[in-house]
């Protein structure tokens, strides 16, 4: 199960189809059949891609969920995935699973793996890449939303990772939190760099264009939890006409970035509705900085977003306005990078203006070291290893 699915475009996907086909690939020989449950792609009110409900591709059959448009928001979010929660379970109806396996960010779908897999008394194995309970005591400023929401968080939480037998951390910020739950055996594979990504690190890419302006590019989620109305504007105001700013994607908090970029009268700021992954590795060659930040919430200091790695094959300088186990990760990990306090305007202007180095970037070690391929054949062992 996984919420997300090719081809839409968000991290839940990109780590989830390639997983799945070779779980499906290591699987056949042993003639284990998979049903994937996931969504038609949703991720973006302003991307879409056509895919099928229903697709069966040897051993693999794939379910998808048609969704209500939605915008992105956190009630159109409860929304779907209660509509998706639904559908999963009348498809099930009947059916006995051996082991049931969810990919879950958001804690729900991880619950809905807990569902069919006491109903089916199996197996469950848990891949987590977010501390949904940590994040949203984050986001939520309303201490009487909290106190209501926030029991009931903790007790899905309980009842879904103890019936759990094995789960995977993407982040090892998240080991200290998962030391509370027993009797769990607990890996760490974490994101890795696609296939298609593979190739970025060619030295052909120094031949990019020269930009008049020095262009920062970031692609991906406009949302609270990447805070980019906390630091984009302001940044783009001192920086001046020497830079500009390409923003692509689409989220809850992009109206927040307009209003902002609108307020200080901003030429410098360029925002992009979301692009395939063809069209992106072409932006990202063409730009001469790569931008990732994180808002400033105790929560994402335990995380490690999947954006790094697609970042760092690229042969450009990485700004990485992160925290906690995301800064350690980077500065040991990503050679020409520059990690800055979260919401740090002064730290990313200064280090911008005072820029002078045009060394070549070689990042070899670190994309031999976290390919996908290898991250999921290890992963896919560890799961049919309870089959």
């Amino acid at each position: 199960m996984t919420f997300y699915f090719q081809p839409d475009l968000c991290a839940g996907s990109f780590r989830n189809s390639p997983l799945s086909f070779e779980l499906a690939h290591q699987a056949k020989s042993r003639n284990i059949v998979i049903d994937l449950y996931t969504t038609l792609p949703n991720r973006y009110s302003t991307f879409s891609a056509d895919a099928s409900i229903y697709e069966e591709i040897e051993n693999l059959r794939i379910h998808r969920v048609a969704l209500p448009t939605h915008k992105s928001g956190m009630i159109d979010q409860i929304f779907s995935f209660y509509h998706f929660y639904s559908e999963v379970l009348k498809l099930n109806k009947g059916k006995k699973a051996n082991l049931v396996f969810a990919s879950s960010s958001r804690l729900f779908t991880a619950y809905l793996g807990y569902i069919i897999a006491k109903r089916s008394t199996s197996l469950l194995y848990l891949d987590i890449r977010d501390i949904f309970v940590d994040t949203i005591s984050d986001l939520i400023k309303s201490k009487l939303l909290k106190n209501l929401l926030l029991p009931v968080l903790r007790y899905i939480e309980y009842k879904t990772f103890n019936y759990a037998t094995h789960i995977n951390l993407i982040s090892g910020g998240f080991k200290a939190y998962f030391k509370k739950f027993n009797n769990i055996t607990i890996s760490y594979y974490s994101n890795g760099i696609d296939n298609e990504f593979l190739f970025n690190a060619s030295s052909l890419l120094n031949n990019a264009k020269k930009n008049v302006k020095k262009r920062i590019v970031y692609a991906g989620n406009l949302g609270e939890g990447q805070g980019l109305h906390k630091i984009i504007p302001e940044s783009a105001k001192l920086l001046g006409d020497d830079f500009e700013f390409l923003i692509i994607g689409d989220g809850g908090t992009k109206n927040l970035l307009k209003s902002e970029i609108n307020r200080l009268e901003l030429k410098n700021v360029i925002l992009q509705n979301p692009i395939n992954r063809k069209q992106l590795q072409e932006v990202y060659k063409n730009a001469d900085f790569l931008f990732l930040h994180l808002n400033d919430y105790p929560a994402f200091k335990k995380v490690l977003p999947s954006k790094i790695f697609e970042l760092a094959t690229f042969n450009k300088p990485i700004l990485a306005g992160v925290a906690g186990f995301s800064a350690d990760f980077i500065t040991k990990e990503v050679v020409n990078s520059f990690v800055f306090e979260p919401c740090n305007v002064n730290s990313l202007v200064s280090y911008l203006k005072e820029f002078n180095d045009n060394s070549s970037i070689d990042r070899s070690d670190f994309i031999n070291k976290y390919k996908r391929s290898k991250i999921n054949d290890e992963m896919t062992k560890s799961i049919l290893s309870y089959v």
